[in-house]
């Protein structure tokens, strides 16, 4: 039997023990292989020995948990914040290896005592998990790992990269020195040969990855916090802004409970508004979060801040009035 096949066997044969019904359908869809092939398999775990059975109700199989997996020593709240985040976050996050990661999962949760997963099952059935809308990314997988890879050997990668402002394709030598998941999408920050210097990528914008062996020196000390500084999110603009904000008491409350930068101080008022302040490297980037509260938001400073604001919303009243 090969490798590969002894491998997915394995594994199918630890998806079985969680104690659920899997059906042929959702197997195929976790091993990325042929309703055939995971019908073959089946006959094969059965051949060797292992007490599956099929459950007409629910359409599915299943191995029961205690058939030889000693139980894990994790207690209730370890067990449900790992298969919290595993069943209900993961779903919606842009996980590299999501399969691998749903199996590692499954092996877990296949040897805890019986009471505890009995416990999580009950208790994860109501609780869900909201995060937004995320990006695309179609060979996630397949360019997290090339980069991991060429990240932890030193090697240049020449990619290929639609660039979102410009609109074209530009072609680049890239030292590769760290991954970074932000605002809903996979970064990779390194050296880039065509701006001479240290720049960010979103992997879902790299439509070719070539691995060199070209290896790159330095790197080795390069941080993430002092290369984006004070940078609202990820663009440092070369300039610090005192920026002060004055939010109506509407959204007053709901703005001030989140910690949105490092330097955030706030300031309430007798009325229930709050003046909110930040230092900040660049005005761009938060142009656009301040945008997104409408007209409950004043800039009070700088004047600079305050143009930027007025001209996207002059714009944006200009261009929802045309017919």
């Amino acid at each position: 039997m090969k490798s590969g096949r002894i491998s997915r066997i394995v594994q199918i044969l630890t998806t079985l023990q969680a104690g659920k019904s899997y059906a042929v359908s959702d197997l195929s869809r976790i091993f990325g292989t042929s309703r055939r092939t995971i019908f073959r398999d089946l006959k094969e775990l059965r051949a060797i020995g292992f007490p599956y059975h099929y459950d007409a109700e629910t359409g599915g199989y299943t191995i029961e948990p205690e058939f030889f997996l000693p139980p894990i020593d994790l207690n209730l709240q370890e067990a449900l914040s790992l298969l919290l985040l595993v069943h209900k976050a993961s779903n919606q996050m842009q996980l590299p290896f999501k399969n691998s990661t749903l199996l590692a999962a499954l092996k877990i949760e296949n040897n805890l005592p019986a009471k505890i997963k009995q416990y999580c099952n009950t208790a994860l059935q109501n609780v869900s998990v909201r995060l937004g809308a995320q990006s695309s990314a179609k060979s996630l997988d397949t360019t997290f790992a090339q980069l991991q890879t060429a990240i932890t050997k030193k090697h240049k990668v020449n990619i290929s990269y639609s660039t979102f402002f410009e609109g074209q394709v530009i072609k680049l030598d890239l030292s590769p020195y760290h991954l970074l998941y932000n605002d809903r999408t996979w970064y990779v920050l390194g050296y880039s040969s065509l701006h001479k210097g240290v720049r960010a990528f979103k992997l879902n914008h790299i439509i070719e990855l070539e691995t060199t062996q070209r290896c790159f020196l330095g790197g080795e000390n390069f941080d993430l916090y002092d290369y984006f500084g004070r940078a609202w999110s990820m663009i440092p603009e070369g300039r610090i802004y005192n920026v002060k904000l004055l939010f109506l008491p509407e959204v007053a409350d709901s703005v001030v409970e989140v910690k949105w930068h490092a330097t955030q101080q706030v300031t309430r008022q007798d009325d229930g508004s709050a003046i909110v302040e930040f230092r900040v490297d660049g005005l761009g980037e938060i142009t656009w979060w301040i945008l997104g509260y409408g007209d409950q938001v004043k800039v009070l400073t700088p004047g600079a801040l305050r143009k930027k604001v007025l001209d996207a919303a002059k714009n944006m009243v200009k261009l929802n009035e045309q017919i």
